[in-house]
C-alpha cells in the first residue's frame, strides 16, 4: 500500500515542480516583452519630440529672415537719409546673411512642398528685393538726390510687403503642423505611460502568482514528508536526513517569497538569486535521489529521478539566461531614459583626440584580429556635450570592429568634413556589409541585421541616433552586403538644443 502511494505522489510532485517553472519562465518572457515595448515607446516619443523642436526650429529660422528682410530696408533708407559708413555695414552684412538663412530654410523644410513652394517665391522675391536695394545703395553713393528719387518710385515696398506675406504663410504652415504635431508627442507619452504601467502590473502579478505557486508547491513538500514518515516509521533515519533536505528547501523557497514581496522594485534581481539557491541545491537533491535509488528503490518513480537530476538543472538554466537577457534590456532602457534626461554641456570638442583615444581603449582587440583603424589628423572641431559625442563615436568604431570579416584584414577610417555650419564624421570599413533593407531597421531599439553571431542586444544604434538627435544631428547608414559600411554622423557645428529631450 505504501508503495503504490508513493508512487502517484512523486508524479505529483513532479508536475508541480514543472508546472511551477514553466509557470516563471512564461512570466519571464512576457515581462522582457513588456519591457521591449517600452522601449519602442520610449522611441517614439522621442522623435515625436524632434518633429515639435523641428517645427519650432524652422518657425525660428523663418522669423530670422523676417527680421533681417526688415534691417535691409531700414538700413538702406538709414543711409540714404545719412550716409553713415555704420548703416552701410549693416546692409552689407545681411546681404551676405540672407542667402544663408534661406538655404537653411530650404533644408529644414525639405519633408513639406508647401513650404518648399513658399521658399522658391521668397528666393524670387529676394533677388529682387536685392537687386533694387543694392541699385538705391549704389545710387546713394554717386547722386543721393537721384537714389532718393528713385526710392521714392521704386517697387522695393512692394516686394517688401510680398515678403512679409509669403514668411506669414509659412509660419502659419508651420502652426498647422505643430498642432497634430504636439497632439502626436502627448498621444505618445500617454500610450508609454500606459505600457510602463502594464509592465509593472504585470511584474506584480508575476511576483504574486509565483508566491501563491511556491506556497502550494512547499505545503504540498511538507505534507509529503509527513506522510513519508507515517509509511516509512523503520526508515527512521532516512526520513530524518530527507526531513532535514526538506526543511533546509523550504527555508531557501520562504526567503525567495519575502524577498519577491517585499522588494517589487527589482524584482528580477531577486529572481536572479533565488535561481542561484536552486542551482546550488540541485546537487543534494539529486545525492538524495541516489541514495534512495540505491536503498528503497521501490519509493522512487523513474521520472521523478529524471526531474531532479535533467529536467530541474536544465529548466534552472532556462531561467537563468532568460533573467540575464531581461537584465541587460532592462538596464539598457534605464540608460536611454537617463541619457534623456541629462542635462548636455556643450563644449568646443577636437574630434581627432577623442577618435585617438577610442582607438587606443581597442587596440588589444586590434592586435588580436589583425585590424587597422586610421584617423584623419585635424579633424574639424564642434560646439557640443563630450559624454554624448564620445559614446556615439565608440559605439560606430566598436560596431565596424565586431562586425569584421572573419580572414580579412580589417581596415577601419575615421574622417570629418565640414560643410554649411555641420560636421560629418564618418566611421567606414571593409566588414560584412548590411543589406540595405536593413538600413533603417538597424537603428531601431532592440533590432539587429545580418547572422547573429555577435553579442548584443540591438542596443547601441539606437542609442547613438538618440543621441544625435538630442545634438540637433542625425545618423545614417551607407552599405552593401560584403562591401562594407559606413556611418556617417552629421552634428552642428554650435549646439542647437540643450537641456534634456521633453
Amino acid at each position: 500500500m505504501a508503495r503504490g502511494w508513493t508512487i502517484p505522489l512523486l508524479r505529483s510532485e513532479r508536475s508541480v515542480s514543472r508546472f511551477v517553472l514553466a509557470c516563471m519562465a512564461l512570466g519571464f518572457i512576457a515581462l522582457i516583452g513588456s519591457a521591449g515595448t517600452a522601449g519602442w515607446f520610449v522611441t517614439r516619443a522621442q522623435e515625436h519630440a524632434s518633429w515639435v523642436e523641428h517645427t519650432y526650429e524652422v518657425e525660428r529660422r523663418v522669423s530670422q529672415l523676417r527680421v533681417l528682410v526688415e534691417r535691409l530696408e531700414v538700413s538702406r533708407r538709414g543711409y540714404l537719409l545719412t550716409r553713415r559708413p555704420q548703416t552701410k555695414d549693416t546692409f552689407t552684412a545681411s546681404v551676405k546673411s540672407e542667402p544663408i538663412l534661406i538655404s537653411e530654410l530650404k533644408r529644414l523644410t525639405t519633408d513639406n512642398p508647401v513650404e518648399q513652394q513658399n521658399i522658391l517665391t521668397i528666393e524670387r522675391l529676394t533677388i529682387d528685393h536685392l537687386r533694387l536695394l543694392s541699385r538705391s545703395m549704389m545710387l546713394a553713393d554717386r547722386d543721393p538726390a537721384l537714389a532718393i528719387a528713385v526710392f521714392n518710385h521704386d517697387q522695393s515696398l512692394g516686394v517688401t510687403r510680398q515678403l512679409r506675406e509669403t514668411t506669414q504663410a509659412m509660419l502659419d504652415e508651420e502652426n498647422r503642423l505643430l498642432q497634430p504635431r504636439i497632439a502626436a508627442q502627448r498621444e505618445a507619452v500617454r500610450v508609454l505611460f500606459y505600457a510602463l504601467a502594464f509592465s509593472g502590473a504585470l511584474a506584480v502579478a508575476t511576483a504574486i502568482f509565483s508566491i501563491l505557486v511556491l506556497r502550494r508547491y512547499t505545503r504540498n513538500l511538507v505534507e509529503s514528508r509527513d506522510e513519508v514518515q507515517r509509511l516509512a516509521e523503520d526508515l527512521e533515519d532516512r526520513v530524518e536526513e530527507r526531513t532535514r533536505d526538506l526543511s533546509r528547501a523550504n527555508e531557501e523557497i520562504q526567503r525567495f517569497a519575502y524577498i519577491v514581496s517585499h522588494d517589487l522594485r527589482s524584482p528580477l534581481v531577486n529572481v536572479m538569486g533565488f535561481t542561484g539557491e536552486l542551482e546550488a541545491a540541485t546537487g543534494p537533491l539529486a545525492k538524495l535521489v541516489d541514495k534512495v535509488e540505491a536503498e528503497a528503490p521501490q519509493l522512487l518513480d523513474p521520472e521523478a529521478a529524471t526531474a531532479a537530476r535533467e529536467d530541474l538543472p536544465e529548466a534552472i538554466g532556462f531561467i537563468r539566461t532568460s533573467t540575464q537577457k531581461m537584465d541587460r534590456l532592462i538596464n539598457a532602457i534605464l540608460r536611454l531614459s537617463r541619457e534623456g534626461k541629462r542635462v548636455l554641456m556643450p563644449e568646443r570638442l577636437d574630434i581627432s583626440p577623442l577618435a585617438d583615444a577610442i582607438v587606443a581603449s581597442l587596440q588589444h582587440r586590434l592586435d588580436e584580429i589583425g585590424a587597422e583603424i586610421t584617423v584623419q589628423p585635424a579633424m574639424p572641431s564642434v560646439v557640443a556635450d563630450r559624454l554624448a559625442v564620445e559614446q556615439m563615436l565608440s559605439n560606430l568604431v566598436e560596431n565596424a570592429v565586431k562586425y569584421l570579416k572573419p580572414g580579412v584584414p580589417g581596415r577601419i577610417a575615421i574622417s570629418a568634413t565640414a560643410d554649411r555650419g555641420r560636421v560629418d564624421v564618418a566611421v567606414a570599413d571593409n566588414g560584412r556589409g548590411i543589406d540595405p533593407r536593413d538600413h533603417d531597421r538597424i537603428f531601431d531599439l532592440f533590432r539587429r541585421s545580418g547572422m547573429q553571431d555577435q553579442p548584443g542586444e540591438g542596443i547601441g544604434l539606437a542609442h547613438v541616433r538618440t543621441l544625435a538627435y538630442r545634438l540637433g544631428g542625425f545618423v545614417d547608414c551607407k552599405s552593401a552586403l560584403g562591401e562594407g559600411a559606413t556611418f556617417t554622423l552629421s552634428l552642428p557645428v554650435h549646439p542647437i538644443t540643450q537641456g534634456p529631450t521633453p
